[in-house]
């Protein structure tokens, strides 16, 4: 393992013990595979068990091979739930004086997967961990921004290669498919994870006029047709036509960081009013990123951006439409698209260098479209750095 790794695992084990002692938590039985990569280097089936000092040790089902060779901690196969029970019973302690305490990550554990693991520790206090994980990873290390840099460049030359094949009668799949296309062959993984319960992600939302309009299920201001009622998100077999507009609301995975952004296009030009939304979603985007510095609150960011879009007349649309309209601005992203911190009401993080955030102020016009963009930014020592590169601006085709 080079010093660099080490000492990058190091400083996410310190941090989370810190945390741990700060709580009174005695373990922590990390079961998420994104938790768990993020802590261990791998993602194979198991269970991390960091105790409160000392060593954690991965218990691994499957693979363990491919365990060993990952993670930068000791492996140790587990085989039944049994064995688990005894291998951790002995790297665990409790009396009266200092009853066991354990955390695990309550918000995406199974409720049967917790109960076996319930079963393990009778005599344990078990509370939620699910937060102290979260806001570990809300801090990116140069190496995930690095990732989260080079998913930038790969979105930036999809989208351009994507736009130059739109045409008035092509149907919104036949777009995304060619930019989902130009994506992968660039080493996107094909996926973007999402923490929140029954959330999916497909690449993100490519959809024109009226479909881009259509609410869905998943939690954000743009949701698309889909191609059936089993997967209703993004681009469906409408045929994109001229003087609509087309929303380019693109993810991308490179070595496990994803960025997400947004861009707004049209065949010919916009109808006056969507193309004064537009602009007034730009000059959201301008202010809020005149108060990217350490110390903002993230809610004062949300807040700010309400009063702008309602002093321009657009507040009935402003992150979707009457009761569809989602109460964020932005949110953190790095493993997965939905990280902390979230920019709404009541999320009194303040920004902190380290931080990545994706803004993306824009406005739901039922019936006719969704216009808006999206960037995502690096919090630093003295403000921002901007990590999407894509041209802004409304893409005129």
């Amino acid at each position: 393992m080079s010093n660099l790794k080490e000492s990058l695992y190091q400083d996410r084990l310190v941090r989370l013990q810190q945390a741990m002692k700060q709580q009174g938590i005695s373990g922590f039985i990390v079961t998420q595979n994104v938790d768990l990569y993020y802590m261990t280097g791998s993602m194979q089936n198991g269970n991390l068990f960091v105790p409160v000092d000392g060593e954690p040790i991965f218990y691994v089902r499957r693979s363990i091979s491919r365990a060993v060779t990952e993670s930068v901690y000791t492996v140790e196969p587990i085989g039944a739930l049994k064995t688990l029970q005894q291998q951790l019973s002995s790297a665990s302690s409790g009396s009266e004086e200092q009853p066991l305490v354990l955390a695990t990550e309550f918000d995406v554990l199974p409720v049967a997967q917790f109960q076996r693991l319930q079963a393990m520790f009778p005599a344990a206090k078990w509370v939620d961990g699910s937060l102290i994980i979260r806001e570990l990873r809300m801090i990116k290390s140069p190496h995930e921004i690095a990732a989260i840099k080079r998913a930038a460049s790969v979105v930036e030359r999809a989208l351009a290669s994507g736009l130059r094949h739109v045409r008035v009668g092509m149907p919104e799949f036949e777009l995304m498919a060619h930019i989902e296309h130009q994506l992968r062959i660039q080493a996107h993984a094909g996926i973007m994870r999402m923490r929140a319960y029954n959330a999916e992600l497909i690449t993100g939302v490519v959809a024109a006029g009226s479909a881009a309009a259509v609410p869905t299920y998943f939690d954000g201001p743009a949701g698309g047709l889909g191609l059936s009622d089993a997967s209703p998100q993004s681009a469906s077999r409408r045929q994109i036509q001229q003087g609509e507009p087309i929303l380019l609301d693109l993810g991308c995975m490179i070595d496990g960081y994803v960025i997400d952004q947004t861009r707004t296009a049209v065949i010919g030009t916009l109808p006056e009013d969507l193309q004064y939304a537009y602009d007034v979603a730009e000059a959201v985007l301008r202010a809020t990123e005149a108060k990217l510095k350490p110390g903002t609150p993230c809610e004062e960011l949300y807040l700010d951006a309400l009063r702008q879009v309602e002093d321009a007349g657009l507040a009935e649309h402003f992150m979707g439409y009457g009761e569809n309209r989602v109460k964020f601005l932005g949110h953190g992203i790095g493993l997965e698209i939905d990280e902390l911190p979230v920019l709404a009401k009541g999320f009194k993080y303040p920004l902190e260098s380290g931080m990545v955030i994706a803004i993306e102020p824009k406005f739901t016009f039922e019936g006719r479209g969704v216009v808006g963009i999206e960037n995502t930014y690096l919090i630093t020592d003295d403000g921002f750095e901007k990590l999407s590169i894509s041209p802004e601006g409304v893409a005129y085709l």
